[in-house]
């Protein structure tokens, strides 16, 4: 069975994530920077949370950056697709 990347990964961010997506709604479309437990800020770009990120954290350190969305886009397939 293939798991979900992010799902296995970070899960215990995953679930910050979904703990919190009520009030993280308020900031939709932006992306949102999470350590572990904690919901660290939000951002207007991907980039600028990777940066906080990385200066925060360094490059080694386990972190989430997601996009806040009221629904969740399927970008992973269980299997090949073909058009």
């Amino acid at each position: 069975m293939r798991h979900n990347l992010e799902a296995v990964v970070f899960e215990r961010e995953t679930q910050t994530y979904q703990d919190h997506l009520e009030k993280l709604l308020a900031h939709e479309g932006k992306y949102v920077l999470i350590r572990g437990d904690e919901i660290i800020d939000t951002f207007d770009t991907y980039e600028d949370a990777l940066k906080v990120a990385y200066d925060r954290f360094g490059l080694e350190s386990d972190f989430l950056v997601k996009q806040i969305s009221a629904s969740e886009q399927i970008v992973h397939f269980s299997r090949d697709i073909h058009c």
